[in-house]
């Protein structure tokens, strides 16, 4: 559903950095609270989805990097890499570990936002093309 509204063509890429830095904010801000990785994969996909919806999937995907399943599997790849610390240590799997301020908290956290952001846009983009198909 690409728009001919100037006024959202113009503040289409600006409010899809202000998203997806909200994103990054709450994914860094929640990894010592649960949830950060998920509610800021899903602010991820809303700053895609705002994009894709406005300016065409192919603009969003540029700027997402990866298409949505390498990303999924990126994610899901890193969030199961990181629960291996815990038997590396004796302690059991996905028991996260502490060295001072670093843990594997994070890793696990950037692994279910990669993974919430590819899987969502892969559902997502795919009705938004249909869309732009029939317009």
């Amino acid at each position: 559903m690409k728009t001919n509204s100037p006024l959202l063509i113009i503040a289409a890429r600006p409010l899809y950095w202000v998203l997806f830095a909200a994103s990054l904010w709450v994914l860094l801000r929640g990894h010592n609270a649960p949830g950060g990785g998920f509610i800021g994969g899903l602010l991820a996909v809303a700053a895609s989805s705002w994009l894709a919806s406005l300016q065409g999937v192919a603009a969003a995907q540029r700027l997402q990097g990866l298409a949505p399943l390498p990303l999924a599997m990126l994610g899901v790849l890193l969030a199961l890499v990181s629960g291996l610390a815990g038997p590396l240590f004796g302690q059991p799997y996905l028991t996260h570990l502490w060295y001072g301020p670093l843990s594997t908290v994070l890793p696990f956290d950037v692994g279910v936002f990669l993974a919430v952001w590819g899987t969502l846009t892969g559902f997502i983009y795919p009705l938004l093309e249909a869309e732009e198909e029939t317009a």
